[in-house]
């Protein structure tokens, strides 16, 4: 199976700007993909095109991460409803710093056969206006742009209109592709599918400008089977940044997969080859409590990005929410961990040094006194992970860095204790 076979098998190819491309691909070309600087991280909604750059460049071609430092001070619009917060110049170089490490993680950057990345703020600091106008926006037809679905999209927009700053985007990213055309004789732009009016302004203004042929292929956006968005965990962003989001936070988003997502999560994220896919389907269709496409998918994604030492974490850690051990954990990993369970905050002074199980019901682990003593006298009631009896009293070595310790009633019912004062 060549690469474009692979690709359409695996779900990832949305549209083509002419099916020559196919062709085009018996050869190696080169290509690149765009992204956006607005953050120091770039998110898991990225990893759909950073994982296309990786088959590419596993199947001989040359890849361009083209980092937005030009764009991402204007912003695109595509898929916005409104215009976002100007960055500055400062903001932009810090960020790019961020996402060449991220990319870094999956791309390879030395060899024969490197990737390659670039900023277009680099082509576009010392254009002037007078010369941007009269050498690349004349061959932009205004009738055209606005045709473009995300301008129409955003015009028709209650929350605010298109400023002439972000109209004016896709000239800059069609220029880019004609800068990357000249330059290292980039032929591709791939890109997901709310790119594709962004994309065509680029392989028009290359046929037009160069008379040559250049192409453009997008892969569908990827929603979960509920219709959200992926990458987002209880509505906040999945970064690759682990200051930003934890190796088990992580972990747990890929784990969680529903069985109606996880197979096509696979094949757009996994170097597996379809085949092995295939088994771990049927797998799933025998043995769906097993999770076994979850464990897979989780593992190799976390490897990925946060190397072996970070998956070791992430599974130490979901192994500690289910009963497993606490040593070694620091209080910030405690609270990543169960940072879903109940929790209380206790004072020092009366918490330290009384019975746990008082501590346990004033904390409103209980609903009363009576009912905390017998969990404790029964054996049910468990502090950092061991039994404790009704005798037992909470001891300032108990808490972790002094400050926290984790109560559990039978075999599932975890609670947070923080003791401060």
């Amino acid at each position: 199976m060549n690469l474009f076979e692979d690709l359409k098998a695996r779900g990832l190819i949305e549209a083509l700007t002419d099916p020559e491309i196919e062709k085009s691909l018996e050869k190696p070309l080169t290509l690149y993909c765009g992204f956006d600087p607005s953050a120091r991280s770039l998110q898991a909604g990225n990893l759909v095109s950073i994982m296309v750059l990786k088959r590419f460049q596993q199947a001989g071609h040359r890849v361009i991460a083209l980092v937005g430092g030009a764009t991402g001070l204007i912003g695109d619009p595509s898929g916005k409803s409104a215009e976002r917060n100007m960055l500055t110049v400062e903001q932009v170089e810090e960020n790019k710093k961020g996402i060449r490490e991220n990319l870094a993680r999956v791309l390879d950057f030395d060899g024969p056969n490197a990737a390659i990345m670039v900023d277009n703020y680099d082509w576009y600091k010392n254009t002037s206006a007078i010369a941007f106008l009269r050498d690349i926006a004349i061959n932009f037809r205004v009738p055209q742009m606005l045709a473009k679905e995300s301008v129409k999209k955003r015009l028709e927009a209650s929350e605010g209109a298109l400023t002439f700053t972000e109209f004016s985007y896709q000239i800059l990213q069609g220029n880019d592709f004609l800068h990357l055309f000249d330059t290292y004789g980039c032929q591709l732009e791939i890109g997901g599918a709310d790119q594709w009016g962004n994309i065509t302004a680029g392989t028009d203004l290359v046929r037009r400008m160069r008379g040559k042929s250049a192409y453009g292929l997008t892969f569908p956006l990827l929603l979960d089977s509920t219709g959200r968005k992926f990458g987002k965990s209880e509505g906040n962003a999945l970064f690759l940044d682990e200051s930003l989001t934890s190796v088990y936070d992580w972990y747990q988003y890929f784990l969680r997969s529903a069985d109606a997502d996880v197979i096509r999560y696979l094949k757009v994220f996994s170097m597996r080859p379809l085949e092995e896919i295939a088994a771990l389907e049927a797998e799933m269709k025998a043995h769906p409590e097993a999770r076994i496409p979850q464990k897979a998918l989780a593992e190799e994604l976390t490897r990925l990005i946060h190397g072996e030492a970070g998956l070791k974490k992430a599974q130490s850690a979901t192994e500690t929410l289910f009963g497993g051990s606490q040593a070694g954990k620091s209080a910030a990993e405690l609270e990543t961990i169960f940072k879903d369970v109940k929790s209380a905050t206790v004072k020092r002074a009366e918490s330290v040094g009384r019975t746990v199980w008082s501590v346990a019901a004033a904390a409103g682990m209980f609903k009363s006194n009576g009912e905390a003593r017998r969990m404790a006298q029964q054996g049910g009631l468990s502090l950092n992970g061991a039994k404790v009896d009704d005798k037992r009293l909470l001891e300032e070595s108990d808490l972790v860095e002094g400050r926290l310790a984790v109560l559990k009633q039978g075999k599932k019912n975890n609670f947070l204790l923080r003791v401060e004062g």
